[in-house]
């Protein structure tokens, strides 16, 4: 088995020589990322990187402001009944779709109840939990058209719920409709170049497996705001050789540099190098269903036998704060805390399973899951390393055939603490590790019923305390985002990740 010692060396030595490129396109941005999206379908992508492609090429029902609070988006306003069940959203006049077809509120319906339908994609109920019906729908139970969505004219549109949700207009702005004269005429195929069509800053114009191309999108309702005319997005899935590459001149911006590396690079690249408050976290999957795991004492065993300072250290330059908990809290103490804000001292003797399995991708996951091997081998547990591609990790753990899995999620320009808990709540896109607590559904509804953010905030601590008593994930790194960001590039936030590429500019453009 690799040790810590024989990982740091491999670590230091990893990398892959840069390609070389000449010439650099006027007005092009040109952008690195570790992987392309799944799909460009909102539908079906399920990618970190699919995430922040849809923000250039979509419109969400609202939209990000400059500084990542709620702006308008396809809607320009919006009003909630006094009992908080009931939506209304303004549509702006000019909505349009990148082929010039009129973006209507019939459209966004159609959308709605398409993303739960599941003859029509890989259903589930994400930002619609709350809407009347929708689950009904979801389990066959209902036809779509119960869903309470519904376009009271060509621009304004009611959205009814089962339960208040305050914060259902920050959730739109990643709701992003769906053009359905192009889904009907395509089916799947609307998503290729020759085909797509898009409401976002950005279309697509070309596509292969390793890189992207996108021009301005003339009908987007902020359009002539829009300074940078073409955007080429590259794959480079080694961070050292997309480190190497941004510095050779070849990318005017490049995410995840390497983590063990943070030093070394920001001290060569000077500004270039950026970092970010974000809500990042790396955490443990584990699977509820195994029996070697089924018991808190167990999972409570596994986590504290993780020098979680190790990797936070050697593969993250400290960049990334050793955590407990899923929301990030300032004064959090060393060790876990259970429901009622006691201290758990887990043992590590008699509870921890003979033998595990660690599934992991290639790059920092496979570093950390070493590190934890070996940690857990100084206890007495052999950890097996299945290492896979993202979409085969994906498709092991959805379908239950995984222990324990390396897992993260980047939720990008989202800062509530809802955003950070939202993914284990049962409807929630990271629920996939049959773990069931009624008590935690129970919290989470509450919670998510407050309008207020600061009785919200509160109200998810509440749920994750259930959650952290019964280790239901193994919380490792709250994370900062880095992004390389070239001189070229213009427009940039010191307080927010550069994700919103329509308000970049490039200076020799």
């Amino acid at each position: 088995m690799l040790n810590r010692r024989t990982l740091l060396a491999a670590s230091a030595a990893s990398g892959l020589a840069a390609c070389a490129r000449t010439g650099t396109p006027a007005g092009m941005l040109r952008v690195a990322i570790e992987t392309l999206p799944d799909s460009l379908d909102p539908a079906l992508g399920e990618f970190a990187s699919a995430a922040l492609v849809y923000k250039q090429i979509h419109a969400g029902l609202t939209d990000y402001a400059a500084d990542g609070s709620v702006a308008p988006g396809i809607a320009t306003r919006w009003r909630v009944a006094p009992d908080g069940l009931s939506w209304v959203f303004t549509l702006r006049q000019d909505a349009r779709w990148s082929d010039g077809h009129s973006l209507t509120a019939q459209d966004v319906v159609w959308s709605a109840r398409r993303l739960v339908d599941p003859e029509q994609s890989f259903a589930n109920l994400g930002d619609f939990f709350a809407v009347a019906n929708a689950r009904a729908v979801l389990a066959g139970e209902m036809p779509p058209e119960a869903m309470g969505v519904t376009a009271l004219d060509d621009h304004t549109l009611e959205v009814r719920l089962d339960t208040p949700l305050g914060l259902l207009p920050t959730l739109m702005r990643e709701f992003y409709p769906f053009p359905r004269h192009a889904i009907e005429a395509h089916g799947r195929d609307w998503v290729r170049p020759e085909n797509i069509v898009t409401a976002g800053a950005y279309t697509v114009t070309a596509a292969s497996q390793m890189s992207l191309d996108l021009a301005k999108n003339p009908h987007f309702a902020g359009a002539a705001g829009v300074a940078i005319e073409r955007i080429r997005i590259d794959a480079v899935r080694d961070a050292g050789t997309r480190t190497r590459m941004f510095r050779a001149g070849e990318y005017d911006l490049a995410e995840k540099p390497p983590g063990n590396q943070i030093g070394y690079w920001r001290e060569r690249l000077g500004e270039r190098f950026r970092s970010f408050d974000a809500p990042i976290l790396r955490y443990l999957k584990v699977n509820h269903a195994r029996p070697a795991l089924v018991a808190p004492a167990t999972r409570q065993a596994l986590s504290a036998a993780i020098d979680r300072g190790f990797i936070a250290a050697n593969f993250f330059d400290n960049t990334a704060r050793a955590t407990h908990r899923v929301i990030p809290q300032e004064d959090e103490p060393l060790d876990p805390v259970d429901l009622h804000g006691s201290r758990l001292r887990p043992t590590i003797d008699r509870e921890l399973p003979d033998r595990v399995e660690i599934r992991t991708v290639p790059g920092v996951s496979e570093q950390i899951a070493i590190a934890i091997a070996d940690d857990w081998q100084r206890v007495g547990v052999e950890a097996e390393l299945l290492v896979s591609y993202p979409t085969d990790l994906y498709q092991a753990i959805d379908s239950g055939d995984f222990d324990i899995a390396v897992a993260s999620f980047n939720r990008g320009l989202k800062s509530d603490p809802f955003f950070m808990l939202d993914p284990f709540a049962p409807s929630g896109f990271a629920a996939n590790f049959n773990w069931d607590s009624p008590d935690f559904a129970t919290a989470m509804e509450m919670a998510r019923r407050e309008s207020d953010p600061v009785v919200r905030a509160i109200a998810y601590r509440e749920a994750e305390r259930i959650l952290l008593a019964d280790q239901a994930v193994i919380p490792l790194l709250h994370e900062r985002a880095h992004w390389l960001v070239s001189n070229r590039v213009t427009g940039t936030r010191s307080d927010v990740q550069p994700m919103l590429w329509r308000d970049l500019g490039l200076a020799d453009a």
